[in-house]
C-alpha cells in the first residue's frame, strides 16, 4: 500500500508534535487492539496478524509463520550488531592502518555452519505442517466444490440427503439484513459439523478458480477437467470466510466463500431442511475415490 507524502513546515511539525504523537500512539494503540480483538473467519480494519486458527493444519502454519518471524528477527538484529560493531571498531581515525587478514579459518566455518542449522531449525517444522497437510485421514463427510464464473456450487452426499445449490454474493439489503461482511456473504452457506473430518473436492465448470479459506489454512486450486482434494477439522463453531484467489475475469472479486460450523444436532437439522429446499442430485453427488 503507497504512502501519501506531504510538505509540512517545520513550525508546524512543532506547533502540533505533541498532538501528532498523541495521535500516533492512540492509532497505533487501536490498531494494536484491534488486530487482538480480530474475530475468527474474517479479516478486520488495522489487522496486523493471520487469521485465527480453527484447524489442525492452520494451526501449524500459524505457529510455523511466528518461528519464521523470531528467526528472522534474531538474523536481523545479529547482523545490524555486526554492522554498528564495524562502523565503530573498524572506522578510518581507529583504523589508520587497515589489516591485510584475508583468511580467517573459524570464521569461515561459523558463517557457514550458522546458516546451515537455521535452515535445520526452519525445515524440521516445515516438514510437520507438510505431513499434516497431506495427511489422508477417513473422512466424516464428502462435499464437492465447483467453481463458476463467478459462483460456487456444493453437492453433498446421498448419505446426508443428496443435494446440491449455488451460493451467490449477497448484496444491498439482503447483505446489511445478515450482519455479514460486505464482499463476503453468501446467500447460501456451506454447512459442516464442529469436530469432523471434511473432506472436500474442488472443480471448476468453466475457467481456474481457486477456494480458501484463511481460518482453515488452505487454499486449493480448482481446475476445469480436474478434481483436487483436501481436509480439515474445524475444532470451533461459527462463520467463517473466504475468495476465490485465482484471477478468474470480470467478477473474480466477487466469488466469496462462507463455511458455516455448526454441532452435529444442527448439521442434521439443516440437512433434513436442504433435502427439502434444494434440488436433489441424481442419484446422489458423484465423488471420486478416496479414503473415505
Amino acid at each position: 500500500m503507497g504512502m501519501a507524502r506531504a510538505q509540512i513546515r517545520p513550525a508546524t511539525v512543532r506547533s502540533f508534535g505533541g498532538r501528532a504523537a498523541a495521535l500516533a500512539a492512540t492509532g497505533l494503540l487501536g490498531s494494536a487492539a484491534a488486530a487482538e480483538a480480530a474475530g475468527t473467519g474474517q479479516p478486520v480494519p488495522w489487522q496486523m496478524d493471520l487469521q485465527r486458527p480453527v484447524t489442525e493444519v492452520a494451526t501449524e502454519i500459524y505457529n510455523f509463520h511466528h518461528l519464521l518471524n523470531w528467526i528472522m528477527l534474531a538474523v536481523v538484529l545479529f547482523v545490524l550488531a555486526l554492522l554498528i560493531a564495524v562502523v565503530v571498531k573498524f572506522n578510518e581515525k581507529k583504523n589508520p592502518t587497515p589489516s591485510r587478514t584475508t583468511h580467517n579459518t573459524m570464521l569461515e566455518v561459523a558463517w557457514t555452519i550458522v546458516p546451515v542449522l537455521i535452515l535445520v531449525a526452519i525445515a524440521i517444522p516445515s516438514f510437520r505442517v507438510l505431513r499434516t497437510q497431506l495427511s489422508d485421514p477417513k473422512a466424516d463427510l464428502m462435499v464437492k466444490v465447483i467453481g463458476h464464473a463467478w459462483y460456487w456450487s456444493y453437492e453433498y452426499p446421498e448419505d446426508v440427503g443428496g443435494f446440491k445449490f449455488d451460493a451467490n454474493l449477497l448484496e444491498g439489503d439482503d447483505q446489511v439484513k445478515s450482519g455479514q461482511p460486505k464482499l463476503l456473504a453468501t446467500d447460501n452457506e456451506m454447512v459442516v459439523p464442529v469436530n469432523k473430518i471434511v473432506k472436500i473436492q474442488v472443480t471448476a465448470a468453466d475457467v481456474m478458480h481457486s477456494w480458501a479459506m484463511p481460518s482453515f489454512g488452505f487454499k486449493i486450486d480448482a481446475v476445469p477437467g480436474r478434481l483436487n482434494q483436501f481436509w480439515f477439522k474445524a475444532d470451533r463453531e461459527g462463520t467463517y470466510h473466504g475468495q476465490c484467489s485465482e484471477l478468474c475475469g470480470q467478477r473474480h472479486a466477487y466469488m466469496p466463500i462462507t463455511v458455516k460450523v455448526v454441532s452435529d444436532q444442527a448439521f442434521q437439522a439443516w440437512t433434513a431442511e436442504a433435502k427439502t429446499k434444494f434440488a436433489r442430485t441424481d442419484g446422489g453427488a458423484k465423488f471420486a475415490d478416496a479414503n473415505r
